[in-house]
């Protein structure tokens, strides 16, 4: 089944590449260009979308404020020529953020990070198990030219940092590995964790509190991402 893009930018342009890009992958299906938002949410209710290329600097309204406006938004990679909005549109569990020119190996790999699902929602985590089916369970990660063994029930919490992740654990200092959040989702998928947002992840014994937006772990609150909402509602409530 083909991911139904639909591309969002002000510039022409910048749409006249992302429409070449599409429609060079296969998998990938334009359904429609416009040029502002107001276009684009007349598109959306038209028909339906898996994937928005959403610019963020447009004429009256921006694509961030555009993305909250919507109840169920599809899933979004952003497109701006200015680095300083990278910060909001992961916020808003954008997928990817594709700075202005966009390359086809950008691209490329921005799309490789899309799951595609085919109501347009957020990906489905594996199914969590608890308590760990071993409680020995340990991975090995590259630190420092070293191969350093982790227990699992000694993580508190995993944090995306784009290539990277940092790994809390229980009395010590946090890891960094060279690794991406959804490369040790996949390792992790039949333990004891909960993918909350796209830059978290949480061991569920680990958790002391939650409520509809924040998991209280350890000292530490974390955001419960609106697109893995329903995921957390369903596994804790």
């Amino acid at each position: 089944m083909k991911t139904r893009c639909l591309l969002v930018d002000d510039e022409p342009p910048a749409l006249e590449v992302l429409e070449t890009y599409v429609r060079e992958v296969a998998h990938l299906e334009l359904v429609g260009s416009c040029g502002n938002a107001l276009e684009a949410f007349g598109l959306l209710q038209a028909q339906p979308v898996d994937l928005m290329f959403l610019d963020i600097k447009m004429p009256k309204l921006l694509g961030t404020d555009f993305l909250r406006s919507l109840r169920h938004p599809p899933q979004v990679i952003f497109t701006t020529a200015y680095r300083e909005y990278a910060y909001e549109g992961f916020e808003l569990d954008a997928v990817d953020y594709l700075l202005k020119p966009v390359s086809l190996e950008r691209f490329l790999k921005a799309v490789a990070k899309v799951s595609h699902a085919a109501d347009g929602g957020a990906p489905a985590p594996e199914p969590v198990h608890t308590p760990l089916a071993n409680p020995d369970a340990f991975l090995y990660f590259r630190i420092d030219r070293k191969m350093v063994k982790v227990i699992l029930r000694d993580i508190l919490y995993i944090e995306g940092l784009k290539d990277y992740v940092k790994i809390h654990v229980v009395g010590g200092p946090a890891l960094v590995v060279k690794q991406t959040i959804s490369g040790l989702e996949e390792k992790l998928s039949e333990s004891n964790f909960l993918r909350i947002h796209r830059s978290f992840i949480v061991a569920l014994d680990k958790i002391r509190t939650y409520s509809a937006r924040h998991i209280e772990v350890a000292t530490e609150e974390l955001p419960i991402g609106r697109l893995f909402r329903s995921r957390v509602e369903e596994v804790l409530g």
